[in-house]
């Protein structure tokens, strides 16, 4: 039989967004398209992440290139720290719409003292591991203090400076993995005459050997060029040398150099490149910090992608890329304490055709909810701004508490008690309008109604006698294909019983009343927090919801 596509064979030939065979009509290929069974238009992606966040893999995505380093280690007294695991890879299956935490691990602390030392040492701490998906680097090894061995890890950590037995340097690539995560680091001999310790293991080389006169370099790091550029990362620190001894140097990638006596010179790794950090060249003298890791990914993604950010990182746009459409919503207000009125939303921004600059990175920032009030008379946080490019949301502004606090203007204002002020929205102004007021309270018995908080469609309600006001509704987008409504106010807490605000459409917290605490906003929605209760103690308020940046690609 002939199928579409000009094939002739017993079963009909399949089409899909990843692949179609055979020879197809324009018509046929339209209708192919209509019903989403057409191979997608792709550009490559790629994304950084600086900090541990959530990463939504986009429609059409199947799997995902990815560099994954770890935080480097703390340098000791004289012993350097190793790199943060290098690990990197092609070809790893992820699935379209599943979240995926990435963790971007922190360098570790330095430390000083030595082995035998009668007052308390403070020993360098290993870096974190960084993870995505089924992918962990570790971090960097400690290094030595004097007379310890250099501590275990992506990398290995330098050895501290020791006579006789040396002072070992940690092992690298633990736990093993394949390809190797990194190297060994190296051992610390000597202390008559200079004191040195030996060099941290990097990602291409292991830390180098002390003597009696010279301490060991630190292991250069690996270059790599998934973000489209060549750049080294996760190279060892240098190990520290006492009075006339040559103090190593860190390895390329980030590694930081080794401290000198009598000057209290040990440098920290590199942020964002996993380096370990340089020994220090005396024991009353802290080693440098580790350098943070990082996380990349590169992946080939339809024309038309939506891109959703939890949390903090940066987007490059993808090359033909000139526009996209953007929701920005930032981090709601906390809920006041003690009878406290709701926090305020977010502020909620939303755009079509916002002009970007294919091969640009752009900085992405979302923000976090303000905390609650915790006991009497205590007023929360206000959320924190949401930005991308030029579109800058503000963040909601925190609940009033019994009798005194106002409260805050911000993307949506925060309610308030008794007859104090609400907050304003839409602070600071901007058209269309990001957010509304928030609401007053009631000074009457026998509950004395706190406020709402205002939502990003409507401002919050006011409080009464019996009954605290409810948080002001959010509003709906689809950008992501689905409606969802975000940036809802918080609802007005009570005293002594009476009816708690609800927390607006939008994931806005709810308030409480009397002894308990009042609901938190919904993470990522940007809601409000809801206004705690009331007792002898005082009842905390809710916090806000995180925010959310979500972008999407116009072809």
């Amino acid at each position: 039989m002939r199928y579409k596509g000009g094939v002739i064979s017993a079963t009909p030939p399949t089409t899909s967004t990843a692949a179609a065979t055979g020879v197809w009509t324009l018509i046929q290929q339209l209708q192919a398209k209509a019903a989403g069974q057409w191979p997608l238009s792709t550009y490559s992606v790629v994304q950084t992440f600086t900090a541990t966040q959530t990463w939504t893999c986009p429609t059409g995505v199947t799997s995902v290139e990815y560099l994954v380093v770890a935080g480097g280690g703390g340098g000791g007294s004289y012993g350097a720290g190793g790199a943060g695991g290098y690990r990197t890879g092609t070809g790893l299956s992820v699935t379209a719409g599943t979240d995926y935490t990435i963790t971007v691990g922190g360098g570790g602390p330095g430390g000083k003292g030595y082995i035998g030392n009668p007052n308390p040492n403070t020993f360098a701490t290993a870096g974190s591991n960084s993870i995505f998906s089924s992918i962990t680097s570790a971090g960097g090894g400690r290094g030595g203090i004097e007379g310890q061995d250099g501590g275990n890890g992506g990398s290995g950590g330098g050895g501290g400076a020791k006579s006789s037995p040396a002072s070992l340097g940690g092992t690298g690539n633990t736990p093993s993995t394949s390809p190797s995560q990194g190297n060994n680091g190296g051992t610390g001999a000597s202390i008559n005459p200079n004191y040195t310790g030996g060099g941290g293991g990097g990602a291409g080389g292991t830390g180098g050997n002390s003597t009696q006169t010279v301490a060991g370099n630190g292991g250069n790091g690996t270059a790599s060029s998934i973000s489209g550029s060549s750049v080294t990362y996760a190279g060892g620190g240098g190990g520290g040398t006492y009075t006339g001894g040559t103090a190593g140097t860190g390895g390329t990638g980030g590694g930081g150099n080794g401290g000198n006596w009598p000057n209290d010179n040990a440098q920290s790794g590199t942020a964002n490149l996993g380096g370990g950090a340089g020994g220090s060249g005396y024991y009353d003298f802290f080693g440098g910090a580790g350098g943070s890791g990082i996380v990349i990914l590169k992946y080939l993604a339809p024309t038309q992608s939506i891109f959703t950010f939890k949390g903090s990182g940066s987007w490059v746009a993808p090359t033909g890329v000139t526009s996209v459409d953007y929701l920005v919503i930032a981090g709601g207000g906390g809920g006041g304490g003690r009878r406290g009125a709701g926090g305020g939303a977010g502020g909620y921004r939303a755009g079509a055709g916002f002009s970007v600059t294919a091969g640009t990175s752009y900085t992405v920032t979302v923000g976090s909810g303000g905390s609650g009030g915790t006991g009497p008379g205590a007023v929360g946080t206000s959320g924190s701004n949401s930005v991308f490019s030029s579109i800058t949301s503000a963040g909601g502004g925190y609940g009033g508490t019994a009798s005194v606090t106002p409260g805050a203007n911000g993307g949506s204002g925060g309610g308030a008690c008794d007859l104090a002020a609400a907050g304003s929205g839409n602070t600071p102004s901007v058209a269309p309008s990001q957010g509304s007021n928030g609401a007053t309270g009631s000074p009457s018995a026998p509950n004395y109604g706190a406020g709402g908080g205002g939502g990003a469609s409507a401002a919050g309600a006011g409080g009464g006698p019996t009954g605290a006001g409810n948080g002001g509704a959010g509003t709906a987008s689809s950008i992501t294909g689905s409606s969802v409504t975000r940036a809802g106010g918080g609802g007005g807490g009570t005293a002594f019983g009476g009816t708690a605000g609800t927390g607006g459409s939008g994931g806005g917290g709810s308030g409480t009343t009397d002894d308990t605490t009042g609901g938190n906003g919904t993470t990522n929605t940007g809601g409000g927090g809801g206004g705690g209760g009331f007792s002898s103690v005082g009842a905390n308020g809710g916090a806000g919801g995180s925010g959310i940046v979500i972008i999407k690609t116009n072809q």
